[in-house]
């Protein structure tokens, strides 16, 4: 999740806790707390570009890692509020706000590395947006509220949302996964994989990538009184033989895409005009296969040379107003 999402969560959490003398400091407490996982971030590689792929929502976001990362929080905040705070309530607070930071994380789509290390699995609910503001704008005015009139009521009110928008979203994921297993089977295809996460800052308009034999086909699902479809694109499933004959199987870049296939939970596409092997599952437009990001392949590289990393989360105003079309249902329909 974003960190304003991440951070308030964390705050209404520790809230729970707090006494009207201490609900300000426990708030403070509660939202750095929330924030500290992603200090993961600061892990990277000037020689290797996809080191943070690995290390980012790993260790600091286990579950297992929580009361270790709830007292390092802890030894660093207790000096600023001794005074008035006991070492116990601090601790309590920064484990409240650290846990919540991991579970929010797998709510989405990039992975989260819940179980390490025990299991390197990339654990993907897929029921709420990256970002989504409907969900995040509640629970920070209700902790606000709670600040100022001193009151935990308003805190259990913002938990209570909390559990509320993330059931709402395991519901419309059901809907949408029995909408776009009907559409691939109207096409004759029997979904191998099937994998849906909603589009940016809502529930109703979802991106769904299936695979049938060599290919993967990305539609976007609109699912609101009822499920429509936005009929999208499809692409072959990245193969070393077809798309890279060239590239040494013990070549550095071959091993960055392996890397890769880890993170992108194998949704491996191939862009052929950038040479670019792409992440599926990611695009601004969710009936779209235009990538936001992926690796750069070139055989003219040394052998222990990486793979370059390339971004593009630009979002033109024509694509933006497409987007809008089909989350307000212009651009879908009722039956394929």
């Amino acid at each position: 999740m974003d960190p304003i999402s991440q951070a308030t969560v964390g705050a209404a959490f520790a809230q729970s806790t707090a006494n009207k003398k201490n609900i300000l400091s426990i708030s403070v407490i509660g939202f750095l707390a929330g924030l500290a996982p992603d200090l993961d971030v600061l892990i990277r590689s000037s020689t290797d570009p996809i080191l943070f792929l690995e290390y980012h929502r790993q260790f600091s976001h286990s579950l297992f890692f929580i009361p270790f990362g709830a007292l390092i929080v802890t030894l660093f905040l207790y000096p600023w509020f001794r005074k008035s705070i006991s070492l116990k309530t601090v601790y309590l607070a920064s484990f409240l706000g650290y846990a919540t930071h991991g579970l929010l994380d797998a709510c989405t789509s990039y992975g989260t590395l819940l179980f390490w290390p025990f299991s390197n699995e990339r654990v993907t609910w897929n029921n709420i947006s990256i970002v989504d503001p409907l969900f995040t704008i509640p629970i920070l005015i209700l902790v606000g509220t709670a600040i100022k009139t001193r009151k935990r009521l308003f805190s259990y009110f913002a938990i209570g949302w909390v559990a509320f928008y993330l059931s709402l979203g395991f519901v419309q994921y059901d809907r949408a996964f029995e909408a776009a297993n009907k559409l691939a089977l109207s096409r004759g295809h029997n979904p191998e994989r099937l994998t849906l996460k909603p589009s940016f800052g809502n529930l109703i308009l979802w991106k769904s990538i299936y695979q049938h034999e060599e290919a993967f086909y990305v539609d976007a699902i609109r699912t609101l009184q009822s499920s429509t479809w936005c009929l999208g694109e499809s692409i072959r499933i990245f193969d070393y033989q077809f798309h890279l004959p060239n590239l040494k199987k013990d070549s550095q870049q071959r091993k960055d895409i392996e890397r890769f296939r880890w993170f992108s939970q194998d949704y491996l596409g191939f862009d052929e005009e950038k040479n670019l092997v792409t992440d599926v599952r990611y695009s601004m437009i969710p009936n779209q296969i235009a990538p936001m990001w992926g690796l750069v392949i070139d055989n003219q590289r040394g052998i222990h040379e990486h793979a370059i990393w390339w971004t593009d989360r630009g979002l033109e105003q024509e694509q933006l107003d497409v987007f809008k079309e089909m989350l307000s249902g212009k651009k879908c329909r009722d039956s394929v």
